[in-house]
């Protein structure tokens, strides 16, 4: 926590996602904002424009952009989205020896100015961006999630009340396994206004938005040609940040460092996590029938062969 006694939150990366999740953080007035690019003048001037808009917003975060990692000393939560975007044709696994070069550099100066800090990764391929993160910084597995599964699940909850025309708000679902083609939407867990989405769409239905789901971030890259999604990704993070600046005890998705559960060891997975103060305070395991768990099975192993892909780079 900052000296000033108000919690200190950093995002790293200032492009749409970064620039976006300093914008949700400092309107929510989760704490200060420090948001760090390479581009200095880049962040100062989003920041600068975001301050502004306060007296509009009436939020008394203060935000400042800069290049200096220094100023993320004492930040409570540490985002971090710095990396290149998606283009079309391309799939999430190819950003992978950019992006691990991009993030070994900021997970270096989180552990030297922030080495208390809960660090929340966004950058993609996420799940190997997490490995990074988790081998670079050193710190314990509570503190490095990966945000994927909250994203992944709104997604979800966001296409099922669209075909129901209910509200977004009534609609509970979630997601499980790497942030990717082979990750595993849970339909069987699903409930709308606490009714099985089972007893509220046929079977049919519920398989055309499980794969929409799966290609959710392809379906928005398609559509924009010069880069991928922002306000969901950033949301979604933010989300995280809350539940752990706020102590909240929230039950979310996330890429979480398994020992043991699912029977898995040392891979970054989505799974239902509950964050606190502590960060990732513990996995929630879901019981799964073997079709639920043969998916699973096979979405880490995705993970895994991305893992191993990363090893071999020198980053």
């Amino acid at each position: 926590m900052a000296l000033n006694g108000r919690h200190k939150i950093t995002v790293v990366g200032a492009g749409f996602v970064g620039s976006t999740c300093a914008h949700w953080a400092a309107q929510k007035e989760l704490g200060d904002v420090v948001l760090i690019d390479i581009n200095a003048g880049a962040a100062a001037g989003k920041a600068l424009d975001l301050f502004e808009a306060s007296p509009v917003e009436q939020f008394d975060s203060n935000v400042i952009g800069t290049d200096d990692y220094s100023q993320i000393k004492d930040s409570d939560v540490v985002i971090v989205t710095a990396g290149i975007p998606r283009k079309p044709g391309m799939s999430r696994d190819d950003l992978l020896s950019t992006n691990a070069k991009i993030v070994k550099i900021a997970s270096e100066n989180i552990k030297k100015y922030a080495p208390h800090s809960v660090v929340i990764v966004v950058s993609n391929p996420l799940d190997a961006m997490a490995y990074v993160a988790k081998e670079v910084t050193g710190f314990p597995r509570n503190r490095i999630i990966g945000m994927a599964g909250v994203l992944d699940g709104a997604r979800f909850r966001s296409f099922i009340a669209e075909e129901l025309k209910v509200s977004v708000k009534d609609v509970q679902a979630f997601v499980l396994g790497g942030h990717g083609d082979t990750m595993v939407p849970m339909p069987n867990h699903v409930s709308v206004g606490g009714v099985p989405l089972k007893e509220m769409m046929s079977q049919d239905r519920i398989d055309a938005l499980v794969d929409r789901t799966r290609k959710g971030g392809a379906e928005i890259v398609n559509l924009l040609k010069t880069g991928s999604a922002y306000y969901a990704p950033s949301a979604s993070a933010v989300q995280m940040a809350e539940a752990i600046i706020k102590d909240q005890k929230r039950i979310l998705p996330c890429a979480a460092l398994l020992e043991g559960e699912y029977g898995v060891n040392g891979l970054f997975v989505g799974v239902l996590c509950k964050l606190g103060k502590g960060g990732m305070e513990k996995v929630v395991e879901v019981k799964l029938n073997d079709k639920e768990r043969g998916m699973l099975n096979n979405s880490i192993k995705a993970v895994q062969e991305l893992v191993d892909a990363l090893k071999k780079l020198e980053f």
